[in-house]
């Protein structure tokens, strides 16, 4: 299963999400791998503890792979060389790295965008693969959403991601319609959400209400999040007993029981 986690607007918890479900995941004994896509490398240091400098280990490289042709084709090694193995058991990442930024006109020029979904589709050996976006639909957004199987939205709850989230239902419909059919929109995650807050329950009533897709777990808000991350520890190993991390394993049950 391929699931992509995107929404165009930023600091909703992308990261922080792919990274703990694919966490969870790999401690139920499953093979899982992240990708991250975003040039932030968000998801890489969560995992790894540091960024990767060699640009020849990370999904850079791959790409600069789909530009290189010969006169026998391409000679692309696909993904198995980028892949990293993290310090928890059955969980791997392709790190992000900088050289995305300058590869991404060439990319789009040469219309590399189902370079991505091709290489899945021939990667063997992994149960479960998440792919962290940039906050953006660009070529390596639009490359993950072609790729995935579904797709999970964070959803902050605030009204400029209530707005941000019409103008994304409406980018994932066009995507679905002109590139991806089988493109699952899986749910919305309501992350950072207040239970006692007046506006916070508004605003997924509303969504609930106009019959968007709203995921019944839910991510409360807690500094345990923000240990986890200098601590480059995913909270099921962070924080195992955590409400916060019982929170991610209820979302991990939903989308995994659908």
């Amino acid at each position: 299963m391929r699931r992509v986690i995107f929404n165009q607007k930023g600091g909703v918890g992308k990261s922080t999400i792919t990274c703990n479900l694919a966490a969870i995941s790999a401690v139920e004994g499953k093979r899982t791998l992240v990708i991250d896509l975003d040039i932030q490398g968000n998801s890489t240091q969560y995992l790894l503890g540091n960024k990767i400098t060699d640009s020849d280990k990370t999904i850079a490289h791959f790409f600069k792979d789909c530009l290189s042709l010969t006169l026998f084709g391409n000679h692309q090694s696909g993904l198995d060389n980028v892949i990293h193995e993290t310090p928890f058991p059955n969980l791997f990442v392709i790190p992000s790295h900088p050289d995305l930024e300058p590869l991404q006109g060439r990319l789009e020029s040469r219309y590399k965008i189902f370079k991505l979904k091709e290489a899945l589709q021939q990667l063997e050996g992994f149960d479960c693969i998440y792919m962290d976006t940039p906050p953006v639909l660009n070529f390596y957004s639009q490359s993950a959403l072609i790729a995935a199987d579904k797709c999970l939205i964070p959803f902050d709850c605030d009204a400029f991601s209530r707005e941000a989230l019409y103008t994304l239902m409406q980018a994932l419909t066009e995507v679905k319609a002109d590139h991806n059919p089988n493109l699952e929109i899986e749910g919305i995650v309501v992350n950072q959400f207040q239970k006692q807050a007046k506006l916070p329950r508004q605003l997924v009533d509303e969504l609930i209400a106009q019959g968007h897709p709203v995921l019944s777990a839910m991510i409360s808000p807690s500094v345990k999040v923000r240990e986890s991350h200098s601590e480059a520890q995913p909270l099921v190993h962070y924080a195992p007993h955590h409400k916060l991390t019982d929170e991610f394993r209820a979302l991990h049950t939903e989308i995994h029981s659908h």
